[in-house]
């Protein structure tokens, strides 16, 4: 193989590499009718099949906890979180359990829909200041709609 192939190839290589570091894998999910995503870094497990243990004197949205493998995982309805009405949990409402830097956190939510790979360049700023601070960006889907990104960080310390 000639220099100049090899040089040809480590080239392609690193412009994959590139496009892969500038490219990250998100569950996204729905909420009200809202399309949200997470860093499947930060997912550990979905649950479908959830019994919450309530909790009193605690704010509307934290449900109560699960016992999950005999840790204990709080549970927040996002819905409700986001200041959304309460609604009636159907068999697509499920729990998604997440590590955030640590604190594993589960939050319920109407539905998942799918994994994505997402280039984090086409990602925008919200256009308004974000009162709730849960979402820290958004881009917008093929289908017309717009994916917004939910903010991990922000969602442990107010819990």
């Amino acid at each position: 193989m000639s220099t100049e192939q090899m040089q040809n190839m480590n080239t392609e290589e690193n412009v994959g590499t590139e496009q892969d570091v500038s490219t990250e894998r998100y569950l996204t999910f729905r909420a009200d009718g809202t399309t949200l995503g997470v860093s499947t870094e930060n997912v550990i497990e979905i649950i479908t099949d959830h019994s919450v243990t309530e909790l009193p004197m605690v704010p509307e949205y934290i449900k109560g906890i699960i016992n999950l493998r005999g840790q204990i995982v709080p549970i927040i309805d996002i819905r409700l979180r986001m200041g959304k009405p309460m609604s009636e949990y159907t068999d697509t409402t499920c729990v998604i359990v997440l590590d955030i830097d640590g604190v594993n956190i589960g939050i319920i939510v109407d539905s998942v829909e799918q994994v994505m790979d997402i280039d984090k360049s086409l990602i925008s700023p919200l256009p308004v200041e974000d009162q709730q601070g849960l979402t820290n960006g958004m881009i917008s889907l093929s289908s017309q709609e717009v994916l917004l990104f939910l903010n991990c960080e922000e969602l442990i310390r107010t819990y």
